[in-house]
């Protein structure tokens, strides 16, 4: 299909996008970015140096961001303390659609595969928010109702300037966090009763083996192009921009289908696996 001439751009409307604040009309707008996509309605424009009109990421007032330490313990015998755990992951799934709407309009120059696979994950991580946050209002709250913190972000800051930076410290390691994470807290969820969020935490895993595969293809893809030694520089990357330390146990078999090597696997092993049900 030949897209329209004077059509509108991915990363123009990507951009757009980004700075909204109101979190229910970005979702949607990504929505209809994907949408336009499918249909072939949308140009990409790799080349453009696009400049932000507004802060970057657009965000509501709430939640309030504070330190990790001080987001509050999130005790799965209460309602209130599995709200506070579904509301965490709603905030770090609302950080994901904005970082990336960020790697799509930031970074010209890529091919066009890179700034569709980044629009694919905008699309479900806008979904994985919807559903958090739909659940988070079944349980009697709202999001912005509790704290939140910014390390997601913070990282997404930190790489703005190279875009290997950003597909080796973000993705595959900010985000390969939660292929280990999400099983136990699924689990813990299901052991207080709760089934619905243990099943939309399902989605998010199977989604984010995705997610984290496409941060790995575009790293190796970029490390080719450069003739870079990908776990060298990933080690030399790490401490450049103070990235946190990984700590097991680690999520072996999700991290294998999500493109880490078997070099790099062999790190992980010896720090055990994280349970995959």
């Amino acid at each position: 299909m030949t897209t329209p001439a004077r059509a509108p751009t991915l990363r123009t409307q990507a951009l757009l996008c980004l700075v909204e604040t109101d979190p229910a009309t970005k979702a949607a707008g990504v929505a209809a970015l994907v949408a336009a996509s499918r249909a072939g309605t949308l140009a990409i424009d790799s080349a453009a140096v696009l400049a932000p009109q507004g802060e970057i990421p657009g965000r509501p007032a709430r939640p309030e961001l504070v330190p990790p330490r001080l987001v509050g313990r999130r005790s799965m015998a209460t309602v209130e303390g599995r709200a506070m755990l579904v509301h965490a992951l709603a905030h770090i799934e609302f950080n994901a659609v904005n970082l990336a709407l960020d790697a799509i309009w930031r970074f010209p120059g890529m091919p066009e595969a890179y700034y569709t696979d980044w629009l694919r994950v905008a699309g479900e991580e806008a979904h994985h928010f919807e559903l958090l946050a739909a659940h988070l209002r079944m349980l009697g709250w709202s999001y912005g109702d509790f704290a939140g913190h910014d390390s997601l972000w913070e990282m997404v800051a930190k790489t703005s300037g190279d875009v290997l930076a950003r597909m080796a410290l973000v993705p595959r390691t900010m985000e390969a966090r939660g292929l280990d994470a999400i099983p136990p807290l699924r689990a813990k969820l299901a052991q207080a009763g709760d089934e619905a969020a243990a099943r939309i935490l399902d989605v998010l895993l199977r989604d984010e083996v995705g997610h984290v595969e496409i941060g790995n293809r575009w790293y190796f893809h970029l490390c080719r192009e450069r003739g870079l030694e990908p776990v060298s520089t990933y080690d030399l990357l790490t401490v450049r921009y103070k990235a946190p330390v990984l700590k097991g146990p680690f999520n072996v078999e999700a991290r294998r289908l999500a493109g880490f090597t078997e070099a790099e696997l062999a790190r992980y092993i010896g720090d055990g696996l994280a349970s995959a049900g």
